[in-house]
């Protein structure tokens, strides 16, 4: 990942675990279990461009695609 992704996908994971009330550490490993820190970086060029309330819920409802409960 290119150094921007990185800061990028550290933001997100910080803002997911303020919004759901977890640690950055649970909020990664979650994320990373249901593929979302992937999709992130292949998807990066657009939705970096959306804010991170938006991002936030759309990566909730794709962990909940794949088996999430959060």
């Amino acid at each position: 990942m290119a150094s921007d992704k990185i800061q990028y996908v550290v933001a997100l994971i910080s803002e997911f675990a303020a919004h759901y009330g977890l640690t950055a550490t649970e909020a990664a490993k979650y994320l990373n279990k249901y593929g979302a820190l992937a999709l992130y970086d292949r998807q990066y060029d657009y939705l970096h461009t959306q804010s991170f309330a938006s991002n936030v819920r759309d990566i909730a409802a794709y962990c909940r695609r794949k088996g999430g409960a959060i």
